[in-house]
C-alpha cells in the first residue's frame, strides 16, 4: 500500500515520511524538531534532512524560537497545506481501489497484540 501511494504522492514532489511530516507540522502548529521527530517518531538526525528538502521547497518555515534561543519553530506554509490536502485526496483514491478487511485486519492485530510479550 505505501509503495502505491508513493506512485501517487511521486508527481506532488513528496515521499510517505514527507506526508507524516506536513501532517504533524499542520496538526501541532508551531513545533520544534525535537518534538517533531518524536511525534512522527523518527530520530532527530532523521528528521533534520528532510525538514531541509521541505523547507528548500516552500513547504515550512523555521523560525526562531522567541521563548528559546537555541531551538526553532517549523510551521506549514500556505503550500505546504495546498500539497498535503492533496496528498490526502491520493491517499484516499489508493484506499479506494484497494479491497481492506478493515474488521478481519483490526482482529488479527488483536491477537498479535494479545500474544505478544513485552517483557
Amino acid at each position: 500500500m505505501e509503495l502505491a501511494w508513493n506512485d501517487k504522492l511521486r508527481p506532488l514532489g513528496l515521499t510517505y515520511p514527507a506526508v507524516l511530516t506536513l501532517d504533524a507540522v499542520a496538526t501541532a502548529g508551531p513545533i520544534t524538531p525535537g518534538d517533531l521527530a518524536r511525534s512522527v517518531r523518527v530520530q532527530a538526525q532523521t528528521m533534520g534532512p528532510l525538514l531541509t528538502r521541505l523547507e528548500a521547497r516552500g513547504y515550512i518555515l523555521r523560525q526562531p524560537n522567541r521563548f528559546d534561543r537555541r531551538s526553532q519553530l517549523i510551521s506549514i506554509t500556505d503550500l505546504g497545506l495546498t500539497l498535503l490536502e492533496q496528498s490526502h485526496r491520493q491517499e484516499n483514491n489508493v484506499l479506494s481501489v484497494i479491497n481492506l478487511d478493515s474488521e478481519g485486519l483490526r482482529e488479527e492485530l488483536l491477537a498479535i497484540v494479545r500474544h505478544a510479550n513485552f517483557n
